[in-house]
């Protein structure tokens, strides 16, 4: 399962908050929403991340494998 964890910590890390990300960036409250509740986003909307928080995809997202226990 994608997690948007790293995400997060990049946002802090960065200085950024969700209400920079939709006021001064224009990314949509919805988006902002689907990643608290870990649904999903399109890769425009990952790479849109890595310009506005200057990182990579390991600053967005990870892929945890649920089912190794």
């Amino acid at each position: 399962m994608i997690s948007y964890e790293p995400f997060w910590q990049t946002l802090k890390a960065r200085g950024e908050s969700t209400y920079t990300l939709i006021n001064k960036h224009g990314i949509s409250s919805a988006t902002i929403d689907r990643m608290k509740k870990g649904g999903g986003i399109t890769t425009q909307k990952i790479d849109d991340f890595c310009k506005i928080l200057n990182c990579g995809v390991e600053g967005i997202i990870v892929y945890r494998n649920d089912e190794i226990k």
